[in-house]
């Protein structure tokens, strides 16, 4: 599967992404991260994007289901992945438009990138 929820730290939800992301994957992901907000009231996300190869073109990409149900519980967006990358998942995330604050980083900063999803 190239995204899946793989840990929850406390209010941090980590999803990992890698290889080529489907919209199936993305909805499979988006579900366990619902539930898990659901728990726990309030969340943050932490994006890891590992040998990301990009988006699949078949799927409904304008289904905003999940951001109209839970956007309001999720309090910051943390994205790590390569330079080339960044662009596109700030874009993906909707930076700018969305309440949250999204911050980007490069993997070498991944402790940072924690750090910052984690802090109050």
């Amino acid at each position: 599967m190239s995204a899946q929820l793989t840990e929850v730290n406390g209010r941090v939800l980590t999803i990992r992404i890698s290889g080529l992301l489907t919209q199936p994957e993305l909805i499979a992901s988006q579900k366990a991260a619902g539930q898990a907000i659901d728990k726990l009231g309030k969340a943050r996300l932490l994006l890891l994007l590992e040998d990301f190869k990009g988006t699949a073109s078949e799927g409904d990409w304008g289904d905003l289901s999940f951001q109209m149900n839970y956007d309001s519980a999720i309090e910051r967006i943390a994205i790590v992945s390569k330079a080339e990358w960044q662009d596109d998942a700030l874009l993906f995330t909707g930076k700018g438009i969305r309440q949250m604050e999204i911050r980007h980083f490069q993997p070498a900063e991944l402790a940072a990138a924690r750090e910052w999803a984690a802090a109050n």
